[in-house]
């Protein structure tokens, strides 16, 4: 027997990096530019607009990206040589992800960051 599979459904799925939710577009329209800025500091959108989960989600988003970021200039240092080498470069996709992520929170979308966005540390 076989099964009616569409490839085609999975990779929309797949590209779709849309968050798991929809917020309120009242929320997205009042706390686009403080999610945009939580790529400069994570913790803004919990101080400014604690009730927010647009600026929740983008706090999320940030937060991971500093823990990836302070993870792997760790671990790249600790390397010799080949460490230093791919350092600029593994902070040059930081710097991606977070201009990345400081659009779309400008834009008031709530697309996770690529290969890292999928984990929620703040709920």
């Amino acid at each position: 027997m076989t099964e009616n599979h569409n490839p085609g459904n999975e990779e929309k799925a797949k590209c779709n990096a849309e968050a798991d939710f929809s917020p309120d577009p009242a929320d997205v329209e009042q706390n686009k530019t403080i999610a945009g800025l939580a790529y400069l500091l994570f913790f803004l959108p919990l101080l400014v607009c604690p009730q927010s989960q647009f600026g929740k989600f983008h706090a999320n988003q940030s937060l991971l990206l500093l823990i990836v970021a302070i993870a792997g200039n760790i671990i790249l240092s600790l390397v010799s040589v080949v460490g230093w080498v791919l350092l600029p470069l593994f902070s040059l996709g930081v710097m991606g992800f977070g201009i990345y992520g400081l659009i779309n929170g400008l834009q008031g979308k709530t697309k996770r960051l690529p290969l890292i966005g999928n984990f929620d540390l703040l709920k």
